[in-house]
């Protein structure tokens, strides 16, 4: 999923610095123009200008970097470095390629290797593109819409649980809060009860050790490297195994049906009749629960900082809520959810400020050509890595006004803003081919935490609003998110 390569974008940067060192000492790099019968490659960031660009990385951030050249050389540009090629493409009319291309042509190659070992040599990018695109839909079934329904009552069942314990007011950090909620969410409808009430603090000690060991620097380069961190990752990683084997094998020799995701996983089958493996379902769940509790989480605390510090639009949330109080009373289920239309807008217009990833990445196998907005073509060479970073393509101006404000109402009716450009404009969960199948799943979760809050207590961002740590995995809000709480009834 394209969530995961969220992972390694400062790995890359880091290439860039190491890289350099070796190409000033070899004296530069050498431009082969193609032949004048097809279009000419994008410009090149390369030689003395990189020092620079490096410069703006360190100093300003990542956002910053891209956006100068986005400014300077258009919608399309390459940075080179030591024969690493790397070309980025802006926006929704350079876009479709990137997202609806054949894995043939366009495919994320060797980039997420890190994730084997994580995740396993049965799934993923462990094997074929053809199995890889099976256990996807294994992911689309156990996370389509009528399935989900049933998820409903579990999350506000935990949701309702654990903020019994905040009392009547205080203080508290929302992002530590919503991070531990989260956990009891997936451990309860992505693992089931056997886990979240047998063996929820082993599972989730162990999942935190083994991702934050495959997630270091040294592991993104080098995964199989004869190092601490892999040897740290490998253990964890084999007692994780351990664990969840207990667990499918329990439900099979006991014909137990449970309502969750492993279930889903446990029952998937290939298109040639053949069912999933222990191995493969292990890895599976594991991958779902990578990718989701960083997702949910720092969305989940985004959408609470964002509201905290804008009055009218949590005005605008409030008012919401009291009127589905008022047509459904505390009977919230999934059609309920579908009709917070507004709540559903300000998480999205967080994700559009915020997005889980900086930037998607892939690898071109085969020539193919863009054309931008101005009428200017490219060629874009096999070899290069291409990368599109949502940081700059979902904050452009002639698509979204004022995009550094936040103004959930851009995608209400009458502006839709993120349609505006195409089928590309927004891509917070990725689109086409790569498109995330948890969407829904994290809008469900996000939505039944925020809806149960604002529901039950009167909120205020007591910290400054935070800044962006783009050094982590997930760009997360930087340091503790401290709201105060009051309990209140929502007045019907």
């Amino acid at each position: 999923m394209d969530m995961t390569t969220s992972a390694v974008w400062f790995a890359i940067a880091h290439v860039f610095m190491f890289a350099l060192i070796f190409k000033v000492a070899r004296g530069g790099i050498t431009a082969h123009p193609p032949p004048r019968s097809r279009p000419p490659p994008p410009p090149v960031v390369t030689g003395t200008c990189i020092v620079g660009l490096l410069r703006t990385l360190v100093t300003k951030g990542f956002r910053e970097m891209i956006q100068d050249q986005y400014t300077k050389l258009g919608s399309v540009f390459t940075i080179s470095v030591f024969g690493l090629k790397t070309t980025f493409l802006i926006g929704p009319e350079v876009s479709a390629h990137f997202y609806q291309g054949l894995e043939s042509d366009i495919s994320h190659g060797k980039i997420l290797e890190f994730t084997v070992p994580m995740l396993g040599k049965e799934v993923g990018y462990g094997v074929d593109i053809a199995t890889r695109t099976e256990q996807n839909r294994f992911y689309v079934d156990a996370l389509k819409p009528a399935k989900l329904r049933c998820h409903v009552g579990s999350m506000l069942q935990e949701v309702e649980k654990y903020f019994v314990k905040w009392g009547h007011q205080g203080t508290a950090d929302l992002k530590q809060e919503l991070e531990q909620l989260l956990m009891l969410i997936s451990a309860r409808c992505l693992l089931g009860k056997e886990v979240r009430e047998q063996m929820f603090d082993e599972v989730f000690s162990t999942f935190h050790e083994l991702t934050d060991n495959s997630l270091r620097l040294i592991s993104l380069l080098f995964p199989y490297a004869p190092l601490p961190t892999t040897q740290r990752r490998d253990k964890a990683r084999a007692r994780l195994s351990k664990m969840f084997t207990e667990v499918v094998r329990s439900r099979k020799s006991s014909n137990r049906f449970e309502e969750d995701v492993l279930q889903n996983l446990i029952d998937s089958k290939y298109k040639d009749g053949r069912p999933t493996t222990d191995a493969e379902v292990i890895g599976l769940i594991i991958a779902i629960l990578f990718a989701g509790k960083h997702t949910s989480s720092t969305t989940s605390t985004w959408t609470g900082a964002r509201l905290l510090n804008h009055p009218q639009h949590l005005e605008s949330v409030i008012k919401e809520q009291q009127q589905i109080v008022r047509k459904y009373g505390d009977n919230i289920d999934y059609n309920t959810l579908l009709e917070m239309s507004i709540l559903h807008c300000c998480i999205k217009e967080a994700l559009q400020m915020h997005p889980p990833a900086p930037t998607f990445l892939r690898k071109v196998h085969t020539n193919f050509t863009v054309q931008t907005r101005e009428g200017s073509e490219y060629e874009i060479p096999r070899g290069h890595t291409i990368a599109s970073p949502l940081v700059i393509s979902n904050n452009i101006p002639y698509i979204y006004k004022d995009p550094d404000v936040y103004d959930p109402e851009r995608y209400g009716r009458g502006r839709e803003e993120d349609k505006v450009g195409g089928k590309f404009c927004y891509t917070a969960f990725s689109g086409g081919r790569h498109a995330c199948p948890g969407e829904a799943y994290a809008y469900m979760q996000v939505k039944v935490i925020w809806s149960h809050l604002i529901r039950n207590f009167e909120l205020k961002l007591v910290s400054p609003f935070p800044e962006t740590d783009w050094l982590k995995v997930a760009p997360e809000p930087k340091g503790k998110v401290m709201v105060s709480y009051e309990r209140r009834p929502l007045p019907i």
